[in-house]
């Protein structure tokens, strides 16, 4: 008998198309992986970026510090330098409203000089190691004295509260104008970066919230209020280039301005400032 011969199996010549529509399918998938991280959110990225330079360059903080000594607590009438500032009511005082050169006598120069030479000296003592790091800067003109802060020692990103470490500095610069008839007042200055809070709207708020925070410490240590003024300038006087990282740190800033007393006999100005140099005396590090 003879035997059947099984039908021929028709070959699949489609079976390839399984194979490129994988390769098609995993093709877009990575097109669409590429297409999305190549979509950077600037204002995003900006502020991450900030974040990291601040949280970075800030200062060392020990969690556990050890105790040296017997306690020293604040002062009871210490204000709340941080949890809601306000900046005092007083009026503000422009440095660059004042005389010209021509109006005063030569004695008034000599005064405006000594009493600017003397106040210069004993704020670059006094702040002698940050000066030399960078984080403090002074300035003279004729009629004024400015020193400037970098902001990275004295405040976190977006925030007004000082660091605790820095109190002690501050409270020193504030002892030297203890007693004195000048005026001062502090400005403040932000980047271009914008800031949108429940505690600041914007970049105004978060400058003037810093000089108010400073100014309620000066007064708190004995300097005045009358003599004292808060101002905040928020990102509108660059020192720096707001493109670079770099600039964006130098224009976060806050500047103690020193004005010379005008129409003050020299010999009176220069005892007050020796009796305050002597009468007080630099607190304990907080």
């Amino acid at each position: 008998m003879a035997r059947k011969k099984k039908p021929e199996e028709h070959a699949n010549h489609e079976r390839w198309m399984v194979s490129y529509a994988d390769f098609i399918t995993l093709l877009f998938a990575f097109f669409v992986v590429m297409y999305s991280i190549s979509v950077v959110n600037q204002g995003k990225y900006k502020v991450l970026s900030e974040s990291l330079v601040a949280a970075f360059k800030d200062p060392k903080k020990s969690l556990e510090p050890i105790q040296v000594g017997e306690v020293v607590r604040a002062p009871a009438d210490l204000p709340d330098l941080g949890s809601n500032p306000q900046p005092i009511m007083s009026r503000p005082i422009n440095p660059r409203n004042l005389p010209e050169v021509d109006q005063l006598s030569s004695d008034d120069l000599i005064d405006v000089s000594e009493q600017l030479d003397e106040i210069q000296r004993s704020v670059e003592e006094a702040m002698k190691d940050l000066i030399e790091e960078g984080l403090i800067s002074i300035r003279r003109s004729q009629f004024w004295l400015e020193i400037e802060i970098n902001t990275s020692i004295l405040f976190s990103s977006g925030r007004s509260v000082l660091f605790p470490q820095i109190i002690s500095v501050l409270q020193r610069l504030a002892q030297i104008m203890v007693g004195l008839p000048n005026q001062v007042h502090v400005e403040g200055y932000t980047d271009t970066v914008p800031i949108e809070t429940e505690k600041f709207e914007s970049n105004w708020e978060l400058s003037g919230g810093r000089a108010s925070t400073v100014v309620r410490l000066f007064q708190a240590t004995g300097v005045e209020p009358q003599r004292l003024a808060a101002i905040g300038y928020g990102e509108n006087h660059p020192i720096g280039d707001n493109s670079t990282v770099e600039g964006r740190a130098k224009n976060r800033r806050v500047v103690v301005v020193v004005l010379a007393q005008i129409n003050t006999d020299a010999s009176s100005t220069l005892e007050k400032f020796e009796k305050a140099k002597t009468s007080t005396t630099i607190g304990p590090t907080l």
